[in-house]
């Protein structure tokens, strides 16, 4: 399991991810999220075929269960170092993703667990995406955007779609959007977009993040 070049260990997260998001994982996507030409995806996958990391199956990318292997372990150590930077060291949720995704790459078992043991074994990462190989337990949640005017909502995940947005990391922590924060629906416009209050202040969001932040009632 050690020693993956960091190159496999980013397609395989990116395709757990997007997976994980409900997405359809072809070519383009995984593009679009790790921002290379479509060329260079198609090489790499064509590598991890013959690495027996992934399979495609009439375009669609599956990981194998080696390549589960990699990307659990490359996203548990994106999610937990994610924890240490914003609960220990005090980085707002934008700055950690993007630090977090450097430390994925080099951080060992030893420091892994002692990292946990620093946090108190944290379930999710500070967006509330389950940490594989944690006890995590899956509430019933559903998007904003299915919540009436005038429902309350406690804000439970915040999506990895959402968190390679441009901006939108920053603004929804600035906005009090985070898991545990409760608030309730004032408007909703027909295109998706969102006014809610929450942490005492009124915000607006966007179609975008209101379709994808998952919210229990």
């Amino acid at each position: 399991m050690e020693g993956w070049h960091p190159a496999f260990e980013e397609y395989t997260e990116a395709v757990y991810e997007l997976r994980e998001d409900d997405v359809a994982v072809i070519q383009a996507r995984l593009a679009e999220r790790l921002e290379v030409s479509r060329p260079a995806v198609s090489e790499m996958i064509r590598r991890m075929v013959e690495a027996e990391l992934v399979e495609v199956t009439d375009g669609t990318i599956r990981l194998t269960p080696s390549g589960t292997a990699i990307a659990e372990r490359t996203v548990r150590r994106h999610r937990i170092a994610e924890r240490f930077l914003t609960d220990m060291l005090g980085l707002p949720w934008h700055t950690a993703h993007e630090e977090a995704g450097k430390w994925e790459h080099v951080i060992s078992e030893i420091v892994e667990k002692a990292m946990l043991d620093a946090l108190g074994h944290p379930t999710t990462c500070p967006h509330g995406n389950p940490i594989p190989g944690a006890d995590y337990v899956e509430l019933d949640t559903v998007h904003l955007t299915e919540v009436e005017v005038g429902g309350g909502f406690v804000v439970q995940r915040i999506p990895e779609s959402l968190e390679f947005a441009d901006g939108l990391l920053e603004y929804l922590e600035g906005a009090h959007l985070v898991p545990g924060q409760r608030g309730h629906v004032t408007a909703s416009s027909p295109d998706g977009t969102m006014t809610v209050d929450i942490g005492g202040s009124t915000v607006g969001i966007g179609a975008f993040a209101s379709a994808r932040i998952l919210v229990s009632r």
